[in-house]
């Protein structure tokens, strides 16, 4: 199926406002925001796809100690700004906490694999020589999210150029400030370390027109698009290699073999970090009914707050807006601090409170709504078995993350088998998955529909044979 540029638009116009950001290009506020051209920012797709391609002939005649250095160089500049671009993106997003996008920009900067990771593989014997390289696929569109702008440019970039390619970004318009100043300064870092100019390239006004441009472009060869399901649609109905990461809902699944005071530390770490704006946070809990009463105590005293009856009522008008009798978050409160939704929602706590926690049914609407709120349904059941039916029923085959806590490696084993995400978190926090605080490199875009899953430089590549036959041969 091919759609156009129309199609696309609505698409990504109805992601937009399933997860209550519809503030896009007709927001007066952005509109008043002029961002200035060059270092990469064009005016139109057109100028940015021109540029991107020009870059891309140069680049792919740069030897690899070239591109290390371009690399190194984009790491050292992401590290000076980090705490400027983690001001910014909260400022102009309204999403999150300066302290977690910190960590979030860190991570990226010092864990995405550079070109290292493109080890080449020999097969040599009486017949000759094989080699088998990763070569370059040429330039990239990518869509990129509010939710981590920053991060995940810089992550994005670091793995585009180690594979050789070129990108032409179409920022989030929410966050396009924060997004495009970043690009400017990984432009500035690739021109200093030696690369071509523009490897990185994005318009100045971002919107759903331009995404749709971007998707179609015939200059473009690729996409790497993150959001939610129509708009991997779009981008996979266009014709192109897509690498789509897509929405997730991540369950947590606590046994009776836990340790509940560990698993209720890292869970309430997990599910507030960065206000849950993270596809891989936790965002429902199923434990098993002999340890929930100790989970929510162990909670409590890690700066969660339990709200139940009246309270759990007030709040739930705060925060869901019903269309078509379905559910959305309400967007007023998409990465918002925990005492500044309670507040709203005529409930006073202190600010240290992290994390909002309650009991709820199965198919409570938090439970099947990837909220973005730093809100956590808690769900009793009567066994491991349930905990693990109920948390594949939430998960919606994403394919995304699931968390379990639990020292029984037979449970752990069939909760791996049984949901099958791309990342799946053994008794730790949500973000030990994306390699924070554990062991592991860093992605911000999971794969999951396309099914790459984490990617890397190498992902970004085509694999390119080649063969030298028997030299001793005669002809």
């Amino acid at each position: 199926m091919q759609v156009n540029e129309t199609d696309i638009k609505k698409m990504v116009e109805q992601v937009l406002q399933q997860l209550g950001q519809s503030q896009v290009a007709s927001n007066p506020v952005a509109a008043q925001e002029s961002i200035s051209l060059g270092d990469g920012v064009f005016a139109t797709v057109d100028e940015a796809a021109a540029a991107a391609r020009l870059a891309w002939e140069k680049l792919r005649k740069l030897p690899l100690s070239t591109r290390r250095q371009m690399i190194d160089s984009m790491r050292e500049i992401s590290r000076k700004y980090v705490n400027e671009l983690a001001q910014l993106a909260v400022e102009e997003t309204k999403l999150g906490r300066v302290e977690d996008k910190i960590a979030k920009i860190l991570l990226a900067t010092n864990k995405t694999p550079g070109v290292e990771e493109l080890v080449s593989t020999a097969y040599s014997g009486d017949d000759g020589l094989t080699l088998v390289e990763y070569a370059p696929i040429g330039v990239f569109g990518s869509i990129t999210p509010s939710t981590n702008p920053a991060a995940t440019v810089i992550n994005n970039s670091i793995s585009l150029i180690a594979a050789g390619n070129t990108v032409v970004y179409n920022p989030h318009p929410s966050a396009k400030q924060v997004s495009i100043k970043t690009l400017k300064l990984l432009n500035q870092a690739i021109v200093a370390a030696g690369g071509p100019e523009n490897c990185l390239t994005s318009v100045a006004a971002p919107n759903l027109e331009t995404s749709a441009q971007v998707m179609n472009h015939p200059n473009i060869n690729a996409l790497v698009v993150t959001g939610g399901g129509p708009v991997v649609k779009a981008a996979m109905s266009v014709g192109k290699k897509v690498i789509a990461a897509g929405p997730g809902n991540p369950p947590v699944v606590v046994d009776e073999t836990a340790i509940i005071s560990q698993a209720a530390t890292d869970i309430v770490k997990g599910a507030s970090f960065d206000n849950n704006v993270l596809c891989t946070a936790e965002k429902e809990v199923f434990v098993v009914d002999k340890v929930a009463n100790a989970l929510k105590s162990e909670m409590v005293k890690n700066g969660a707050i339990e709200l139940k009856g009246f309270q759990f009522e007030k709040l739930l008008e705060k925060v869901l807006v019903t269309k078509n009798d379905k559910f959305y978050p309400n967007r007023d409160f998409i990465g918002k601090d925990a005492n500044v939704i309670l507040q709203a929602a005529g409930i006073q706590a202190s600010p240290e409170v992290r994390l909002i926690i309650a009991e709820t049914s199965k198919d409570h609407p938090l439970v099947m709504t990837e909220m973005l709120m730093p809100i956590l349904p808690i769900v009793r059941v009567p066994d491991v078995d349930k905990a693990i039916e109920l948390a594949v029923i939430a998960e919606k085959g994403n394919r995304h993350t699931a968390i379990m806590h639990s020292q029984n490696i037979t449970n752990l084993t069939k909760m791996a088998q049984e949901i099958q995400v791309t990342i799946f978190v053994k008794n730790g926090p949500s973000v030990a998955g994306l390699g924070f605080e554990s062991e592991g490199f860093t992605t911000l875009t999971i794969a999951g529909p396309t099914g790459e899953g984490l990617t890397s430089a190498k992902t970004f590549t085509r694999q390119r044979r080649c063969v030298l036959v028997d030299g001793l041969r005669i002809i």
